[in-house]
């Protein structure tokens, strides 16, 4: 019986060794470095990426993910260098980066938001409910070519003159206080945001979404892109990054102010109502309709720049399907 007692004991021992040794090797197995270059500082686009990192997923899937601040000449630039292999960017800004002789390898790999959520606010009665009534009024610019064109399309859509459209330069960072102050009368936004600051303030606004008017202009923005040679290179390593990003997006629809926890956890600055409000604005923007997130769809992809192209908005002619791949994707 001491024998048998004794042999128990040694085998426990044994086995505890060996499970303290295995943990000890997965403690210390290497993860994999990725590089992550937001667009602009911390919001509810970037909800599913902290959640990922806070959660755990990243880790699950064997990455150490950093998420760092962009450059001032965008995230495109350091993701086609390769000193971040994926970063945030839109349908519309990353066209110059796609084509011609000079084409970066970048493409967009997922969808943050499903549907274009930009539109122009105003202040509320003043007649800018749709695009005809901007007529008269000042609208903030960025004085680009595309955007400019967009504004022009929806105006001219609802039978207005858009040459009757005082133009202002004026780059906007508080839309609050820019309508209150009544400097500028008209302001394109993103509505997951900007809108929502509007309401968290009390500010009574009208807005139309430019998808609403011209159906190709239900571009997808904003989007992860990758750099291609990258993931060519390491294709199971991109898969493992958006399926954990995708799963931190899945829980920010399904938990909404939890999530927002963990985005004011990685940004404190930031304000908690409007976080909060916005949070639970874009849980329904993050898949809406798609039969999964991050999902692309290539009609839609093309339509916009076959947009584009009708209006010479490209230096270089856009073939259909460039620039975006559903491939990295879980199935």
């Amino acid at each position: 019986m001491k024998k048998r007692i004794l042999a128990i004991v040694l085998a426990a021992a044994m086995t505890g060794a060996l499970i303290g040794c295995a943990d000890k090797g997965k403690d210390t197995e290497k993860k994999e470095k990725i590089t992550f270059v937001l667009d602009w500082t911390p919001n509810t686009n970037h909800t599913g990426l902290y959640v990922a990192q806070e959660k755990g997923y990243f880790e699950e899937a064997g990455l150490e993910v950093e998420i760092v601040q962009p450059p001032e000449d965008g995230a495109e630039v350091l993701v086609a260098s390769g000193k971040a292999q994926f970063g945030v960017s839109f349908q519309d800004s990353m066209m110059p980066a796609i084509t011609g002789e000079d084409a970066m390898p970048i493409e967009a790999v997922a969808a943050i938001l499903q549907h274009n959520t930009s539109g122009i606010v105003s202040r509320k009665g003043e007649g800018m409910d749709r695009p005809k009534g901007m007529e008269g009024k000042k609208y903030a610019t960025w004085d680009l070519d595309l955007e400019k064109a967009t504004i022009k399309n929806v105006v001219e859509a609802d039978g207005g003159d858009f040459s009757k459209i005082e133009m202002i330069p004026s780059t906007v960072t508080d839309e609050v206080s820019a309508l209150e102050s009544k400097s500028v009368d008209a302001i394109w936004i993103f509505y997951g945001w900007a809108g929502i600051a509007c309401e968290v303030a009390g500010l009574e606004t009208d807005y139309f979404a430019f998808k609403d008017i011209n159906p190709a202009l239900d571009f997808y923005t904003p989007v992860i892109i990758g750099n291609s040679d990258w993931m060519k290179e390491n294709p199971d390593s991109a898969k493992a990054f958006l399926s954990a990003v995708q799963k931190g997006y899945e829980y920010a629809v399904e938990s909404p102010d939890d999530a927002a926890d963990i985005l004011l956890k990685a940004s404190p600055e930031l304000d908690e109502e409007l976080v909060k409000a916005s949070q639970a604005y874009m849980k329904e923007q993050y898949i809406a309709d798609a039969k999964q997130w991050g999902y692309i769809e290539p009609a839609r992809w093309n339509a916009f720049y076959n947009w584009v192209n009708e209006n010479g908005l490209s230096e270089s002619e856009i073939p259909e399907n460039t620039g975006f791949t559903n491939e990295y994707l879980e199935k």
